[in-house]
């Protein structure tokens, strides 16, 4: 069986060819243009899945070394995400799915995250202790299966990968913050300032807007403004910020692996590309003797490879859907139990 993914949440339009024990191909195209307005502006990043999501889905066949008919299953990413955008890849996929006469597989973006650790060569075994962190999402998660998912907690207001965007804007830094921040940290002193870690009623929940507004302060206080930052300044503040966003994330999953057995834990999304935070869960791998399955950098973002792989694991269980499947913005209620 060949399946096709497509994702276009946000401001990537990826496409990917998986077979049922491969990736025979799996194309990024990102909307670096971002860059000038530091942030994705919605109206912009559909129009660029727009110009650029047929010609990928072409280069993607040849590079899979395929041909169109060969595709048996086609899925795509339905939410959450940028209506917009998810609307130029999912209608694109519902008129693949209608010509071809084959069976079309709407697709959770976060879901997609969730299993990408299965795109590796060593799989992660249920249950599975899943953190999906990213610019949209913080979720802790206790997997037991392909179709129990249970939410032990999320964040009651930015999530991450968000904070990271913000906390980057605020020093003046280039967007993406994630890929900024971890630059400048990493010659900086990261016991330097205290930045504050949340304790919140909920055991397994997170805040990342306090953090933020701590920054904004030490900002005021000590340089009235970021153009005042010295670059050694700089350094110090984005290494106790990242310190303080790690410690946040490694204290509640330390917690979870704490109270009940888990065969593996899981790290995924766009922030699992942070070296740092990749570290940290390496030793609570350690500490907890539970095996540790963190996607390649190139599985970490918004890709297609996932969408596919999620896709796959739908369409196996009997899954059915039909092309009125529309596309959401948020997690749909319910979505985890």
């Amino acid at each position: 069986m060949i399946y096709l993914g497509i994702e276009s949440s946000c401001d990537e339009t990826s496409v990917a060819v998986v077979s049922e024990n491969k990736i025979l191909a799996n194309l990024v195209s990102s909307q670096d243009f971002h860059k000038d307005y530091g942030g994705v502006v919605p109206e912009l990043s559909s129009r660029a899945h727009l110009e650029i999501i047929s010609p990928l889905v072409k280069q993607a066949i040849k590079k899979a070394s395929i041909d169109l008919n060969d595709i048996d299953v086609i899925c795509a990413t339905a939410g959450p995400g940028l209506i917009g955008a998810l609307l130029v890849g999912l209608t694109f996929a519902k008129g693949l799915s209608l010509s071809l006469n084959k069976p079309f597989i709407p697709v959770n973006h976060i879901e997609g995250h969730i299993f990408s650790g299965f795109l590796m060569k060593q799989k992660p075994e249920f249950p599975m202790l899943c953190l999906v962190v990213s610019g949209g999402h913080t979720l802790l998660l206790n997997v037991k299966s392909e179709s129990e998912i249970y939410k032990l907690g999320t964040t009651i207001d930015d999530a991450a990968g968000e904070a990271f965007d913000k906390v980057a804007k605020m020093l003046g830094l280039e967007y993406p913050g994630g890929p900024s921040i971890q630059k400048y940290a990493a010659k900086g002193d990261e016991d330097k300032i205290k930045f504050p870690i949340s304790q919140l009623k909920n055991e397994f929940g997170f805040s990342f807007s306090g953090l933020k507004t701590a920054v904004l302060r030490y900002v005021q206080k000590e340089h009235l403004e970021s153009k005042n930052i010295q670059k050694e300044d700089l350094q110090d503040i984005t290494a106790s910020f990242q310190k303080a966003v790690i410690e946040a994330l490694k204290q509640k999953t330390d917690k979870a692996l704490s109270i009940q057995d888990y065969n593996s834990l899981s790290l995924v999304g766009g922030v699992a590309a942070n070296q740092k935070l990749r570290d940290a869960f390496q030793e609570l791998s350690e500490k907890h003797n539970v095996k540790l399955i963190i996607p390649d950098l190139e599985f970490c973002g918004d890709n297609a490879a996932m969408i596919a792989h999620r896709g796959m694991q739908l369409h196996k269980s009997g899954k059915k859907f039909s092309l009125t499947h529309n596309a959401f913005a948020s997690i749909p209620e319910g979505t985890f139990r």
